[in-house]
């Protein structure tokens, strides 16, 4: 019968796998017992990357990026208040539309 492979790999003084599952342990609980913090600062992220957006710019949020104007300023919209946006974005605009960043594709 043959004989099984010896066992090559030797473990590393750098990988401690209890360490590391306490470490992603720790993350989560952070972020699910501060989750409304986290949200703001994601938010806010968000808002500074794209603040100066064609879209963010015409609804009068004039470059803010606080949580409170942000409510106040922007409605709760469907896709058919961006679809011409989409249709500019789709039909090769580059410009900084809805986002600072390129967009490449769009997924259904």
């Amino acid at each position: 019968m043959p004989e099984a492979p010896k066992n090559t790999l030797k473990p590393t003084t750098d990988y401690n796998l209890e360490l590391k599952n306490k470490k992603t342990l720790q993350f989560i609980e952070d972020v699910t017992s501060n989750a409304d913090e986290v949200q703001k600062k994601v938010l806010e992220e968000i808002l500074s990357r794209n603040a100066h957006v064609e879209y963010l710019q015409t609804r009068g949020l004039n470059g803010h990026t606080d949580r409170e104007t942000f409510k106040k300023t922007m409605p709760v919209i469907t896709y058919e208040d961006i679809q011409p946006h989409i249709e500019r974005i789709a039909n090769g605009d580059t410009s900084p539309i809805l986002s600072s960043n390129p967009i490449s594709e769009f997924l259904t």
